[in-house]
């Protein structure tokens, strides 16, 4: 075992497929590395699509016990999950360091943010209410049930490698389902101590297998089988779309949380101190890597120069190193793909006018480290105005009026997140209902939780995960008409 762990049987190499621990059936492995470091961690099975077809047919029949169970039956066995999650943190923290780069703190918190849709859900497996309806006709009686839409599938990123797979198995086995997980291929490891703490919780056997491999063959075998009636997906708009397509002839349930471009938006009448704490929340949280990061700053002309000021001092203050060293709040990018992009988006903008206020480059500590960095005088012809860095890069726009602001905000096609500062009370409506996101901060860069809709619009998605929207995601509506006359009277 190449990670230290208190509890060894988290360290899980091999699929989880109806309750055992398998190798894939072709017996090839993929290999798992430390982005900090370049060390390789594990070597992990490399599922295919017999293996996903294994997984399916375990799921069905783990599906139809487990539909019958009562929420509190269910209740009881999320609950246990949890608090089996909770006792393992700093084990689970260490494998999303190793294996994902982020700081220790950050991976912790992760945690703690995956755990709380696990307690969340235990709780509203007791509450998938219906409906009696008034008939209009005095001779029939009706009502709405809800029931689980049935099998189902994850496919998660890497960013998120814990919380990505509880808030969507969370409330899927609270609704009634079966839960198939195919992690991302570089963050497989949590996944399956995930999985292992499941087991230990009492999840029975076939009702969620975690199968990591491939995602390509992987995601077109889960959406090709008409068994899987759910699909929920975390990832780009490109791959999004291109699963979408290929659950049309099954005419899956989808939930897609896609890209995201999302603007922080300072106000002439912002209070600068908090809007600068919140932009390093927004910003360099997981070096930039999430799909809520603040991509562009939007900052109007009166107080431009002196956020960029106190902004960039903050952000220079940052340390960067690997996860695993207390003092790091800046880890190591996923890959060199990811670092490449990074890198053309900063020197693009920088060709094109924009200044480095700071950062601006790779740091020693490694090939994949990449230090802070803000621009200024960033302009919308430049790349970095349109795709989404997912990176630790803060480029600053200027703006004049409210409108101005607004129309800069909504010129993308994404819609996840926003953020706006202001202590304007007649403005926090105006803007707030004017920008084209599904999730909008004001006065704060930090909005996830386990109790609100997390979820975009336009070409960020559709669907809503955590709070009571996010059991909807996994239920279907039955209406019954009930003739109550008495055909012999």
């Amino acid at each position: 075992m190449a990670v230290h762990l208190a509890n060894t049987s988290l360290f899980r190499t091999d699929a989880f497929i109806d309750g055992t621990w398998r190798p894939a059936l072709d017996g090839t492995c993929r290999p798992v590395h430390n982005p900090a470091t370049g060390a390789l961690v594990a070597q992990v099975a490399e599922c295919g699509a017999d293996d996903a077809a294994r997984a399916i047919a375990a799921a069905v029949a783990a599906q139809a016990e487990w539909r019958n169970r009562t929420g509190a039956q269910r209740q009881v066995i999320l609950a246990r999950w949890h608090d089996l999650v909770m006792d393992n943190l700093d084990d689970l923290a260490t494998l999303i360091v190793t294996e994902q780069g982020k700081p220790r703190v950050e991976a912790a918190g992760e945690i703690r943010y995956a755990a709380s849709f696990l307690l969340w859900f235990a709780a509203e497996a007791m509450r998938a209410y219906g409906d009696v309806i008034p008939p209009t006709n005095p001779a029939t009686r009706l009502s709405v049930i809800r029931q689980p839409v049935g099998v189902c599938a994850a496919i998660t990123p890497w960013n998120f490698p814990a919380a990505m797979i509880t808030r969507k198995a969370g409330p899927a086995l609270a609704a009634g389902c079966a839960m198939i997980v195919k992690p991302s291929e570089l963050t497989p490891l949590t996944a399956l101590a995930l999985a292992e703490l499941a087991r230990q919780a009492g999840v029975p056997a076939g009702l969620l297998q975690v199968l990591p491999g491939d995602g390509t063959a992987l995601g077109k075998a889960l959406c090709a089988s008409p068994d899987i009636r759910k699909l929920s997906f975390t990832g780009s708009t490109r791959v999004g779309r291109v699963l979408m397509a290929q659950s049309a002839p099954t005419l899956k349930r989808l939930s897609l949380e896609l890209g995201g471009n999302a603007p922080f938006i300072v106000f002439d009448d912002a209070h600068i101190g908090q809007a600068v704490k919140s932009a390093i929340a927004a910003k360099y949280r997981n070096a930039g890597q999430t799909c809520v990061c603040a991509n562009r700053f939007l900052v109007q002309d009166g107080i431009y120069d002196e956020f960029a000021t106190r902004f960039a001092r903050a952000v220079e203050a940052l340390r960067v190193g690997p996860g695993s060293d207390p003092d790091s709040v800046i880890g190591p990018l996923i890959s060199a793909g990811a670092r490449d992009k990074v890198e053309a988006h900063v020197h693009d903008a920088v060709k094109r006018g924009a200044t480095v206020l700071c950062g601006g480059t790779g740091d020693r500590m490694g090939p994949l480290f990449y230090r802070p960095t803000v621009l200024r005088d960033v302009t919308p012809a430049m790349r970095i105005a349109h795709e989404e860095t997912f990176g630790p890069v803060a480029p600053l726009f200027r703006f004049r009026t409210e409108d101005e602001a607004i129309a800069m905000a909504n010129d993308t096609e994404y819609g996840l997140a926003a953020y706006f500062f202001t202590r304007d009370h007649a403005r926090v409506h105006r803007v707030a209902e004017a920008l084209e996101y599904g999730m909008v901060g004001h006065n704060t860069g930090l909005i996830s939780n386990e109790v609100a809709p997390f979820g975009g619009i336009k070409q960020s998605g559709m669907g809503r995960e955590g709070s009571r929207y996010g059991m909807d995601e996994y239920l279907e509506m039955k209406y019954i008409c009930t003739d109550i006359t008495d055909p012999d009277a």
